[in-house]
C-alpha cells in the first residue's frame, strides 16, 4: 500500500515539475517582451550618462534573474548552491564558465551586479529586445577580429565580460571541446581569468534534451568560482598569439576535465570560499 502510494506522489511530483517548468519558461518569455517594453526604458531614461544608465540596466537585469531563480526555486524545479560569490562580484574580468544547461547565464548573471554579456546577433534585428541590449552594452557575438576587439575594449574598461568558451552547451558523457575565443580576448586584453565551474545533478536542460523532459527529481546545480589567473601567465615572450592561445585554451580543457577542480585552486583562495545555499 505504502509503495502505491509513493509511487502516486512520485508520480504526482514529476507532473507538477513539468508543469512548472513550463509555466517558467512562458514566463520568461513574457517576462523579458515585458521589462524591455516597460522597465529598461525608463531606467534609460533616469539617467543622462550612458555608462549610469548601462550600470541600472544591468542591475536591473541581475534582479529580473534573481527573480527567476527564486521562482524555480520556490516551485520545486531546482536548488543551488555557490562557493566563492564575492569574487563574481569583482570588476574587470574574463568570467569563463563551462555550460551544461539551458540557464547557466540565467543562473550567473543572478549572481553578478554588473556585467556585460555576448548576445546572439540577431537580437540587434528584433524591435523589442535591440534597445535593452544595447543600453546594457551587451556585445554582438560577431566573426573573428571584432568580436575579440569589441571583447577586449568592455575589458580594458573594467567591465566583467562573461564568456562561454565551448560555445554552445555541453552534451553529457561527449568530450568537451573549447573554442580559443576565450582566450584571444583574454589575451588582448591582458585581464584575469576567473574560470567558473557548473555542475547540474541529475542532468538536464542540456543540449538536445527538450525542456518537458525533466529528471525524475529536482535537480541541483551547484558554481563554483575558482581562482583568479593572470591571462599573460600563458604569453611566452614574442610568441605569436595564436600559440599562446592555444596553450590557455588547452588550460582551459585541463582546468574542466579534471574530476576535482579545486585541485587547480590555490589553497588560500579555496580557505576564504563564501557559500550561499538556496533549497
Amino acid at each position: 500500500m505504502s509503495g502505491s502510494m509513493s509511487g502516486k506522489g512520485g508520480k504526482l511530483d514529476h507532473a507538477w515539475r513539468v508543469f512548472a517548468t513550463g509555466f517558467v519558461f512562458v514566463l520568461f518569455g513574457l517576462g523579458a517582451l515585458f521589462i524591455s517594453l516597460t522597465m529598461f526604458p525608463l531606467l534609460r531614461l533616469s539617467a543622462w550618462d550612458t555608462a549610469v544608465a548601462r550600470r541600472r540596466i544591468q542591475r536591473g537585469m541581475q534582479g529580473t534573474f534573481r527573480l527567476y531563480m527564486e521562482i524555480m526555486r520556490v516551485l520545486g524545479i531546482l536548488t543551488y548552491t555557490v562557493e566563492g560569490a564575492e569574487r563574481l562580484r569583482e570588476p574587470g574580468r574574463l568570467v569563463v564558465a563551462n555550460h551544461p544547461t539551458l540557464i547557466d547565464v540565467v543562473l550567473l548573471v543572478s549572481l553578478m551586479p554588473s556585467v556585460d554579456c555576448i548576445v546572439k546577433r540577431g537580437l540587434w534585428r528584433n524591435p523589442f529586445l535591440r534597445w535593452p541590449v544595447s543600453w546594457a552594452g551587451y556585445i554582438p557575438n560577431s566573426d573573428g577580429e571584432e568580436l575579440i576587439e569589441g571583447c577586449a575594449t568592455t575589458l580594458k574598461r573594467g567591465h566583467s565580460l562573461l564568456v562561454f568558451p565551448e560555445g554552445t552547451r555541453t552534451v553529457p558523457g561527449r568530450p568537451l571541446r573549447m573554442q580559443r575565443g576565450a582566450a584571444h580576448i583574454a589575451l588582448a586584453a591582458d585581464v584575469e581569468i576567473l574560470p567558473v565551474t557548473i555542475t547540474c545533478d541529475p542532468p538536464t536542460l542540456f543540449k538536445g534534451n527538450p525542456w518537458y523532459r525533466v529528471p525524475a527529481r529536482r535537480f541541483h546545480m551547484h558554481v563554483v568560482a575558482g581562482s583568479p589567473v593572470a591571462s599573460r601567465d600563458f604569453r611566452h615572450g614574442d610568441e605569436a598569439p595564436a600559440r599562446s592561445a592555444r596553450r590557455l585554451t588547452q588550460w582551459l580543457l585541463a582546468y574542466y576535465g579534471a574530476q576535482d577542480s579545486q585541485d587547480m585552486q590555490r589553497p588560500s583562495a579555496v580557505a576564504s570560499t563564501e557559500l550561499m545555499t538556496c533549497q
